[in-house]
């Protein structure tokens, strides 16, 4: 698909809205197969990572029912089964659906494995193996530490875990083995990460604490009953996120994204917008008895100058990266993120996807091991650009075709619905 700049006249106008919250969704779901009860769900995301997620639900046994737009979840009855065979759950491309029910089910005296496609099998998994495994769960890998996983879930005991890298993903791992686990289980974090699953566990009656000082986090868990969740999820951040940087990419442009999380560990992104110089206006809509603040995300284009990014930020809007690239490229000054290397273990290496796609587009950028360079004030030209089955990147070099010269073709394009579906539907609306 080649794409054209929007009359520069007019920018980017509207209103729009965006899927339901992707990191909230897979938790919600994966979550109530724990609770002692029916889950009813709003909002729940449409995406395919999180329809991997409500697949898994269902290979449990688990009930997943659609009754009038609401999301009706009931829990598996975890019975053993006679079978030595191991369950197969494909948890298609989704990382975080495989690392979550790596917790989840290492508790539980079955087997499992986890398989999915060629391009999960390629993402590091060691990370949540080895703190479940030192919980009292059997969890084999492949030698080079990736999935297929088996699991052989049983009787656990609390750990206290320091992870070496930052991920939301593994601490919800390690927190959903301590859930069935004999005695405390802690996490202490020294980069605090996105806090949905410390939110939703609460709500669901867990007996948890969080402390959080300086920009760290110390979660504790004990094991105790969970009661079903009554949610509503609001809009995805990391989608309202995109609308944003191409909001703040195309001259003229002023639009209002409405129904957004604004989970304070998912707003990073936000806030360097502001730093760079973009005119971003924020309007909670928080009530007592939400599970995590939303509201109103409102744009307009202003000159952008550059920016740096170092590793304390990076937790805040590791997902946002690939986009501050991009708007780097039309910022004044060098820009520099580092501090980021979990980009190369992501859906691919999102450093070199990114560094590469910016210079078929006749941008100024550089690699470096864990971050990238970009030389602000460059005109982009157009060409072809290779997303690597990256949803994040071909999201991200669609917006680079709404600024470049000549048209723009990104390969990959068919994956952005793993993350966003109706992207296309949403841009188009505000063009």
């Amino acid at each position: 698909m080649a794409l054209r700049a929007p009359d520069s006249s007019s920018g980017l106008r509207g209103r729009c809205s965006v899927p339901g919250d992707k990191a909230i969704s897979h938790r919600a779901a994966l979550f109530s197969t724990l609770a002692l009860g029916e889950s009813r769900i709003e909002g729940y995301s449409t995406a395919a990572d999180c329809r991997a997620s409500l697949a898994a639900v269902r290979a449990l046994g688990g009930g997943v029912l659609n009754v009038a737009g609401e999301l009706v979840l009931r829990p598996p009855s975890w019975s053993v089964g006679s079978s030595v065979e191991p369950l197969e759950i494909d948890c298609s491309r989704s990382g975080t659906t495989m690392r979550l029910l790596t917790g989840l089910l290492a508790g539980r005296p079955q087997a499992f494995r986890l398989d999915g496609d060629p391009q999960l099998l390629r993402r590091p998994m060691a990370r949540v193996a080895e703190p479940v495994r030192s919980m009292g769960a059997r969890v084999e890998l492949s030698a080079a530490g990736t999935a297929p996983l088996l699991i052989r879930g049983g009787d656990l005991h609390g750990i206290t875990h320091r992870p070496e890298v930052a991920s939301a993903q593994v601490k919800s791992a390690v927190l959903l083995a301590g859930l069935q686990a004999r005695g405390e289980t802690v996490v202490e974090e020294r980069l605090a990460t996105r806090d949905h699953t410390e939110r939703l566990l609460a709500m669901m009656g867990a007996r948890l604490e969080r402390e959080s000082a300086g920009g760290s986090a110390l979660i504790r868990v004990m094991a105790g009953p969970l009661q079903p969740l009554i949610l509503q999820i609001p809009g995805d951040a990391s989608s309202a996120a995109v609308i944003a940087a191409a909001a703040a990419l195309v001259p003229g442009s002023d639009i209002v994204i409405e129904g957004v999380s604004l989970n304070p560990t998912r707003i990073g992104f936000l806030e360097v917008l502001v730093r760079m110089g973009a005119e971003v206006d924020i309007e909670v809509s928080e009530s007592p008895d939400s599970l995590e603040p939303s509201g109103t995300v409102h744009v307009r284009q202003r000159q952008l100058r550059a920016v740096r990014v170092g590793a304390g930020e990076v937790p805040d809007l590791i997902d946002e990266l690939p986009l501050l690239g991009l708007l780097a490229t039309q910022a004044e000054g060098v820009s520099q993120v580092t501090g980021a290397a979990e980009l190369r273990v992501k859906e691919s290496d999102r450093i070199k996807g990114l560094v590469d796609g910016l210079r078929a587009l006749g941008a100024d950028a550089e690699e470096q091991t864990d971050g990238f360079v970009v030389v602000g004030g460059t005109t982009l030209l157009g060409g072809v650009c290779d997303s690597l089955g990256d949803h994040r990147l071909a999201m991200t070099f669609t917006l680079a075709g709404l600024i470049s010269r000549q048209p723009t073709r990104v390969l990959g394009r068919e994956f952005i619905p793993d993350s966003f579906p109706g992207f296309d539907e949403c841009l188009g609306g505000l063009l």
